[in-house]
């Protein structure tokens, strides 16, 4: 490596910089501010300055990697291995409890026996490491030299997503989605908890924070159905989506603000990225449970000597030198998964006895227990009844159900463009179910005649309205049952029952990072003092972006690989909107049901026909109730300091 750069001896020789890089550098604590100190840039400075190159300290031509887990956060470990760590691919080698790789990230079946998707990500424009990745990897169906990015766009850009028809009630009636009813406590409530830091929400859950009315809300059905979240959840994850996603809010209520890919997330981006990793020549060894590491722990620092797994009912050792590196994906969300077909349940009970036995929760469990870097597996895994959802995929011929579907369409389901535009909820189901159908075909030889609906509902301990049993209890027969009555077909319901294959899926700890945590609870990616060892995936400690996106994944990955090989390279913050004055205006209106909020006017009178009027809300110009007085300024000074008080307070 040092041929790579003997011509900058003299400015490396003398930096105090090079070397020493902060990796995952924190826009919340960060003043932007330029000094002769001041050399990389912000932290949540995104764009092409950041597609430099990362130069190796040194040659990792004879180093290997072993990967634990081929999730979307294992494959990307691999590609900024390849990318940015300049690595032999051979020397990379997957090790995978499962069948397939792809982790959560599934899709698989055939219209004679049913599809099945266990779950779908909402995507959004922002998510900077995600394309970083998908810009240079080629495209499922276009030609060369097209990537899947590319292929993104051209759906994307030319296939606008909404909804029409984003909430139901009474037996399928169209619901009003327009509003968010957020009264002005609930407002302030939302505002003071953007101001709070971070530190001070450990453990806290948000039903103990917002009031009843917060949360019978149509924002919140909105905001819970759209990301999963229920009321006993971590605070803290809330006011992290709250930034990370303040851009979006409005376009909350009809899903105008996200994007979504042709295909299932399977082919969309495993089969193209594990193609390319396999192309390069990385390995990938199935069906192999990785046990335990063999960890050397003293004053050095932590060093991993082997990793120990169960090959075929035998214990098998793989050996690790300090020159390699392993990266272990820590938890799952989709372990102990049960399924269900048209006649079958998945499980008869919720047995929260069994939390945390699994194979894939014993290994972070195994590495908890040698030091307190490794983080609290128990605060994650310790509570299925509370972490836990079920999903349906449905494999559609037509019938009244698809009948019923195309009046909630924007387009007809057949014609390949966007159909639902997202979930559907119904919000008197109490289930609380929501359904979906994305673009068809959701997968690339699907029939023409076939439809691919996803279900999923919240409430796993509640009976059903027409169906007096609890979902994870309910054959697939019972649950399109359930559907149909809330869809108001339930004199059809044979004919949809003959026309629909169920394949449904219980899963024990879908939303179990999303369980209250405090600081520590979580590991760092590269916990202190580990020399060859990198954490990733949903479980792990990021300075300001969310879990349960692939966003995430990809993040924990890349900052694996640059604080391990100690790159020259930085791992930007997330993407700066929640910073910036038009999103930030947008989002105060929206939050009021795009009535003025105070102040509104002054701001209108002051940028109107200037350079700056652009940052006003829609609809700033319209008229008020009442016109804006001269004494204005003077009438509102009073009320402002009383709502500056109430953060204080």
């Amino acid at each position: 490596m040092d041929k790579i750069t003997s011509k900058f001896d003299n400015v490396l020789n003398h930096s105090t910089i090079y070397g020493n890089i902060d990796h995952q550098p924190d826009a919340s604590k960060e003043t932007p501010r330029n000094t002769p100190e001041k050399s990389y840039p912000f932290s949540d400075q995104i764009g092409n300055y950041q597609r430099n190159k990362g130069i190796p300290t040194k040659s990792y031509k004879d180093s290997k990697v072993y990967i634990v887990g081929s999730g979307i956060a294992g494959l990307a470990t691999a590609y900024y291995f390849i990318r940015d760590g300049h690595f032999t691919p051979e020397n990379i080698t997957f090790i995978e409890q499962l069948q397939v790789e792809g982790g959560s990230l599934d899709g698989a079946g055939n219209a004679k026996d049913g599809y099945i998707i266990r779950g779908g990500r909402e995507m959004d424009c922002t998510y900077e490491n995600l394309w970083d990745i998908f810009q240079d990897i080629p495209a499922l169906e276009l030609p060369e030299p097209y990537s899947v990015l590319d292929e993104y766009r051209l759906v994307n850009d030319n296939d606008s997503n909404y909804s029409i028809a984003r909430l139901i009630h009474e037996k399928g009636k169209v619901k009003d989605f327009s509003k968010f009813g957020l009264n002005k406590k609930d407002q302030l409530a939302i505002i003071k908890l953007l101001l709070k830091k971070k530190e001070e929400l450990d453990d806290i859950t948000i039903e103990d924070y917002f009031n009843q009315s917060f949360l019978e809300s149509n924002f919140w059905t909105f905001w819970r159905t759209m990301f999963a979240f229920e009321n006993w959840h971590s605070l803290l994850e809330f006011k992290l989506y709250m930034h990370r996603f303040l851009h979006a809010i409005d376009g909350l209520n009809d899903l105008s603000s996200l994007v979504f890919p042709k295909y299932n997330q399977y082919d969309t981006f495993v089969t193209p990225l594990g193609k390319w990793l396999k192309e390069k020549g990385v390995k990938i060894q199935l069906n192999t449970l990785v046990k335990d590491l063999d960890l050397l722990i003293n004053t050095e620092g932590k060093v991993v000597k082997g990793i120990i797994t169960e090959q075929n009912g035998k214990d098998v050792i793989i050996p690790v030198t300090p020159n390699d590196y392993v990266i272990v994906t820590t938890g799952s969300m989709t372990e102990d998964t049960a399924y269900g077909d048209n006649t079958t349940a998945p499980v008869l009970a919720i047995d929260n006895n069994t939390s945390g036995q699994s194979a894939g929760w014993k290994l972070w469990k195994n590495l908890s227990a040698k030091s307190p870097v490794f983080g609290r597996p128990e605060k994650f895994c310790g509570n299925i009844e509370k972490s836990s959802w079920e999903s349906v995929t449905l494999t559609c011929k037509p019938s009244a159900l698809v009948e019923k579907l195309k009046e909630y369409s924007v387009n007809d389901p057949y014609s390949g463009q966007t159909v639902t535009g997202g979930i559907i909820t119904i919000t008197d189901s109490n289930w609380l179910m929501s359904f979906t159908c994305n673009r068809q075909p959701h997968f690339p030889t699907q029939p023409d005649d076939i439809l691919v609906l996803w279900v999923y509902a919240l409430f796993m301990d509640k009976e059903g309205n027409y169906i007096k049993k609890t979902m994870p209890s309910c054959t697939g027969n019972e649950i399109l049952t359930e559907l149909c009555y809330h869809l108001g077909i339930e004199d059809q319901i044979d004919d949809v029952i003959e026309n629909t294959i169920t394949r449904s899926a219980y899963m024990p700890y879908i939303t179990s990072m999303f369980m209250p945590r405090a600081k520590g609870d979580r590991p760092q990616v590269v916990p202190d003092e580990c020399k060859n060892l990198g954490l990733v995936g949903q479980f792990v400690e990021t300075n300001n972006d969310v879990v349960f996106t692939m966003e995430s994944s990809v993040r924990t990955a890349r900052i694996a690989v640059y604080e391990l090989l100690n790159l020259n390279k930085q791992v930007p913050d997330i993407n700066p909107l929640q910073y910036d004055i038009r999103h930030l205006l947008k989002a105060t209106k929206t939050l009021n049901d795009d009535k003025p909020f105070m102040g509104e006017g002054l701001l209108n009178k002051v940028l109107k026909g200037t350079y700056f009027e652009h940052i006003l809300p829609i609809g700033s110009d319209s008229p008020q109730e009442e016109e804006e007085k001269e004494s204005f300024l003077i009438e509102q000074f009073g009320k402002f300091k009383e709502w500056v008080g109430h953060f204080r307070g």
